[in-house]
């Protein structure tokens, strides 16, 4: 039998939820970020083609955004449950501490 102390349990949830919350933070300006360069890009091929400096495939660009997000969805997680039982108070304080990071930012 495995002996653990409240305090123990408590550092781990309080540490994840602190990781979580920073990397939440940084995450969501980060994908602002990657948002508004990509709407930039997309503006700048339409202006582009208006005026005939450049033909753009538009099918195989959102063909390519499709596969992407099928792909993503499709992962399998690893079934390893005795690795997921003990880094479950981690893993619980990183996910709170994500969601309000990435809220917040």
């Amino acid at each position: 039998m495995v002996d653990i102390g409240l305090q123990q349990v408590g550092l781990e949830i309080g540490g994840g939820a602190l990781i979580g919350g920073i990397i939440g933070f940084a995450a969501k300006k980060i994908a602002k970020l990657i948002a508004i360069i990509v709407g930039l890009e997309l503006a700048l091929f339409k202006f582009l083609e208006t005026r005939g400096i450049l033909s753009v495939n538009w099918e195989a660009i959102s063909g390519a955004a499709g596969n992407s997000t099928s792909t993503a969805t499709s992962a399998q997680p690893p079934g390893w449950l005795t690795s997921l039982l003990s880094a479950l108070p981690v893993s619980a304080g990183f996910a709170g501490g994500f969601l309000v990071g990435f809220k917040k930012g």
